[in-house]
């Protein structure tokens, strides 16, 4: 298994509940191919740079975790089709490993 960072800028209007649903399904993406999500970071919300779809705010989360290379498609696939995810960063992490 690889080490990797994910970086989720969600929607801000979110209720807790919404939002530990959005992290409970990625989280559940991650482990259902035998991953290890290793640290979930909530850094809260933050003004953004720009304005995104009329979002002028995001809320970060930051999420490490352990999987095989080849769950990493149907985690893209998951979060380019989940509506409360503004953007994402999925990064290979070497230094983890």
């Amino acid at each position: 298994m690889k080490a990797y960072e994910l970086l989720l800028l969600l929607n801000p209007s979110l209720d807790e509940e919404a939002r530990a649903g959005v992290l409970d399904k990625v989280q559940g993406v991650i482990t259902a191919d035998g991953g290890v999500v290793d640290a979930v970071d909530p850094w809260g919300k933050r003004k953004l740079a720009f304005e995104i779809g009329k979002v002028t705010e995001g809320d970060y989360v930051l999420v490490d975790f352990h999987t095989a290379p080849g769950a990493i498609a149907e985690l893209d696939r998951v979060l380019r089709i989940t509506d409360p995810v503004i953007r994402f960063m999925l990064v290979h992490r070497e230094d983890k490993e």
